[in-house]
C-alpha cells in the first residue's frame, strides 16, 4: 500500500472495515468454539492477503476451521488430501481428450484441479 492509498482511508471506511471484520469472527465464532486466537490469526492472515500453516493433532477441527473461514466470507473451498501417490495433475488439473458430437472433431479440453480455488486446503502434506 502506498502512501496515497493510506490517505484515501477515512474514519468511517475503517469502521466499516472493523465491523465487517467483527462479523466475520463473530461468525466463526458460532462454529468454531475455543479458538479465539486461531480465528483472529487466520482472519488477520487473509486480510493480509498470505497463506497461513495451520498445525495440529487429528481432531481439533483444522478443517471445520478453514472450511467455515471460507463460507462466512463467501469463498470457494477446496481440499486435496495429500498421499504418497499423489501426483501433480491431480492438484492443478489434466488435459482431457474429448470428441465433440456433432462434428467428430476431437479437442483437449483442460480439467482444472482443485488449486483453482480461493481457499485451498493441503491436508496432510
Amino acid at each position: 500500500m502506498s502512501q496515497q492509498d493510506a490517505v484515501a482511508w477515512n474514519e468511517q471506511d475503517i469502521a466499516a472495515l472493523t465491523a465487517k471484520v467483527g462479523a466475520l469472527k463473530a461468525s466463526m465464532a458460532r462454529v468454531i468454539i475455543g479458538q479465539e486466537e486461531v480465528v483472529d490469526l487466520l482472519v488477520t492472515c487473509l486480510l493480509a492477503g498470505g497463506h497461513a500453516l495451520v498445525e495440529g493433532v487429528p481432531g481439533l477441527g483444522k478443517t471445520l476451521l478453514v472450511k467455515s473461514l471460507s463460507q462466512a466470507t463467501d469463498m470457494q473451498f477446496r481440499r486435496v488430501q495429500f498421499t504418497p501417490d499423489l501426483m501433480p495433475s491431480d492438484i492443478v488439473g489434466t488435459e482431457i481428450l474429448e470428441e465433440d458430437a456433432n462434428t467428430r472433431q476431437r479437442v483437449f479440453r483442460f480439467q482444472p484441479g482443485p488449486v483453482f480455488t480461493q481457499v485451498l486446503l493441503a491436508d496432510e502434506i
